[in-house]
């Protein structure tokens, strides 16, 4: 991007919650059903038909704004938001203007380790509304479409931020923050790839030392973090390569094409008066007692960063390594896991961000899908710690437990894979190495120490790599000053 500009960025944000039923009807929620086969008369908006608010579903929202810093509403309300799309059929949606649940929060984020806040202007709670099924390559040019209604009326939220981002490595480091904590106050699954979570974003550029925004684009159908990222880099060089062309960017709302890598013209941008908002007749307004937002504030899980700032306190964990850990659900319960039964914090989160987090990137398994379990892994730091497996053998053992699910010390059993670390066998091998190879010897003894590097190798290549490196290296040195 052109060092003459600045990237202004807000983000809005659906996660649909994790309730069971809709949020003001008793049908089910799960994803997958045969379309059309989770709806009723209220979800459709039939006459006559009378909404009944889900309380899970403003506990998870009021605990997602506790979670993001929010403050409470004491008066809320559900107001109607009027438009017509083929995916909604009562042709209005209830959702929330002017009285939000939670309101004027922020979450911290950090980026490239510097540490940034972003303030949350509103976290409300809403209807989602159907699904369309496109007929062709993209939305664009579709001839046709089918809807499926089965999402009508799941309780959704919208956490909406103030335009404090200025790159799209924050809006990414923003929404995976933002993931983790819904996560962790189990508000929502937050499966992008089944779209619970949904972020849209609100683009524009200005000179750097503007005090006024520029006009903004609203970027839609953004299905996952990667995708944000190239959006908002897509988006904001097409303004400035406009603005520089003497054009003017227009207020609209563009479609994401992740496939091309661009963006596309959709609709012009509405404004809030276009929707003709009004409270909602048959709902009552919330008067959402104190001392329930206390005792849900004092049963709050840990969240994110007070797990990380723990685990780089008890573990003495680097403060990346401790948020990327707290940062994901599974990681942590993992790590926790792991360092109940084998109470080393620092190896099991080595082996976690590293071979293991590599595995899973490479087999595209998640890791609660995975057959390594936290025993498989415990087990194997005691056999490092315990000197019977060197590290580079414990590479060997975890890639076959990870694959076959095998407990380790069976893999070791198995496979013959003990350390050497007798004295006598290690000498017996070093012996051999030594005549083999008088070259290196004598180079040693000329001065060149890191001769020595090539004679542990070859003790390690007779061994299949179990000899314990240190004793080899002892061993050689007190061999090679005679």
């Amino acid at each position: 991007m052109s060092q003459d500009y600045e990237v202004v960025i807000g983000m809005e944000v659906h996660a649909e919650l994790a309730a069971e039923s809709k949020v003001f009807c008793r049908c089910r929620t799960e994803f997958g059903a045969p379309p059309n086969s989770q709806t009723c008369p209220v979800c459709l908006g039939m006459p006559g038909a009378l909404p009944v608010l889900n309380k899970k579903a403003l506990e998870h929202t009021m605990r997602a704004a506790l979670a993001l810093n929010c403050t409470i509403a004491e008066y809320s309300k559900f107001d109607r938001k009027n438009y017509f799309y083929p995916d909604l059929p009562k042709a209005y949606q209830i959702s929330q203007y002017d009285l939000p649940i939670g309101r004027d929060g922020y979450l911290d984020i950090d980026v490239d380790g510097k540490a940034k806040r972003v303030r949350i202007r509103r976290v409300h709670l809403e209807e989602e509304t159907g699904k369309s099924v496109h007929a062709g390559d993209d939305i664009i040019s579709a001839t046709q479409s089918l809807m499926d209604f089965n999402r009508c009326g799941i309780g959704l939220m919208e956490i909406v931020s103030e335009a404090d981002i200025r790159s799209a490595d924050e809006a990414r480091a923003y929404l995976s923050k933002l993931r983790s904590v819904l996560l962790a106050v189990g508000a929502s699954d937050c499966k992008m790839e089944e779209g619970s979570m949904r972020c849209e974003a609100n683009v524009s550029v200005m000179p750097v030392g503007a005090k006024e925004y520029g006009t903004l684009v609203e970027l839609k159908n953004i299905a996952s973090f990667r995708a944000v990222h190239r959006a908002i880099q897509y988006e904001s060089a097409r303004q400035i390569q406009l603005i520089e062309a003497g054009g003017r960017v227009t207020r609209e709302t563009r479609h994401w094409d992740d496939a091309k890598g661009q963006t596309a013209f959709m609709r012009s941008k509405e404004e809030a008066h276009d929707y003709r908002y009004f409270p909602e007749p048959d709902l009552v307004p919330l008067l959402i007692d104190r001392s329930w937002v206390e005792e849900m504030r004092r049963n709050m899980p840990e969240l994110p960063d007070a797990k990380a700032a723990r685990y780089a306190r008890e573990w003495g964990l680097p403060q990346c390594d401790a948020a990327q850990i707290a940062d994901s659900a599974a990681l942590a319960g993992f790590f926790e896991a792991t360092v109940a039964l084998h109470p080393d914090g620092r190896e099991a989160a080595k082996w976690l961000l590293g071979d293991v987090s590599a595995a899973l990137n490479a087999t595209g398994i998640e890791l609660s899908a995975s057959k390594l379990t936290p025993e498989h892994l415990a087990e194997m730091l005691k056999m490092i710690a315990s000197g019977m497996i060197s590290g580079k053998i414990a590479k060997s053992v975890f890639e076959e437990t990870f694959n076959s699910g095998a407990a380790p010390a069976k893999v070791v059993e198995e496979r013959g894979l003990s350390q050497i670390s007798n004295t006598s066998e290690l000498e017996a091998v070093i012996a051999r190495v030594l005549e083999a190879n008088p070259g290196p010897v004598a180079d040693y003894a000329a001065g060149k120490e890191r001769a020595i590097t090539f004679l542990v190798g070859q003790v390690m290549k007779e061994t299949r790599g179990r000899a314990n490196p240190g004793e080899v290296n002892r061993i050689l040195k007190e061999k090679l000053s005679h």
